[in-house]
């Protein structure tokens, strides 16, 4: 993180980190919900030829009720509230954009991590999704390769409505990087 300063040492996240109570409950449902309004008409006409997960997040749209999705839109204000509170601190914040590196693309979604259960099949995102539950301006950008050869994202956070710092600062990095340039060995199997 970059201190208010703008001096730019690491911080350590401990105390520092926003507080992100109730992200996933907010995101969960306000998906769901999203899902049974833009493909609940989809899912009676053509429900054979859906992908499983898809179906299932539909189905969670379904069974919402109003109180359920108006408890999640009151949550997602308070995280909205204490994000931008938080950001009033700090110019900006860089966190991993996913817990996981890619996997295999017949691998559906990823089940574990570190020996945590991943209970849903966007778990695993929770890094990325948790930020979007805030509404805080965020970009994604390469940040290199595993010991494997696999890509590492960052995820750059910045204040209410600085989308453009975000931007700016993305730009900066890919620059001062030029991980975008750089191509992992490609194994020859």
């Amino acid at each position: 993180m970059l201190e208010p300063d703008g001096s730019d040492h690491t911080v350590s996240l401990g105390a520092h980190a926003p507080d992100l109570t109730d992200a996933d409950e907010v995101f969960k449902v306000l998906r769901a919900y999203n899902f049974e309004l833009s493909y609940g008409a989809l899912l009676k006409s053509s429900r054979d030829q859906m992908k499983d997960t898809v179906v299932w997040n539909i189905e969670q749209g379904i069974a919402l009720s109003g109180a359920q999705i108006g408890r999640a839109e009151r949550k997602r204000t308070e995280l909205y509230h204490r994000g931008r509170e938080f950001m009033e601190r700090y110019t900006f914040l860089a966190a991993p954009v996913v817990q996981v590196l890619p996997f295999a693309v017949e691998q559906p979604w990823v089940r574990e991590i570190n020996g945590q259960p991943m209970t849903t099949y966007v778990d695993w995102m929770r890094s990325c999704y948790f930020i979007t539950t805030t509404g805080l301006p965020a970009i994604s950008v390469p940040c290199g390769f595993s010991a494997d050869g696999l890509p590492v994202g960052l995820q750059i956070v910045g204040r209410h409505r600085d989308d453009f710092g975000v931007l700016q600062l993305a730009h900066a990095f890919e620059r001062h990087t030029a991980f975008w340039k750089t191509r992992p060995a490609i194994a020859s199997s």
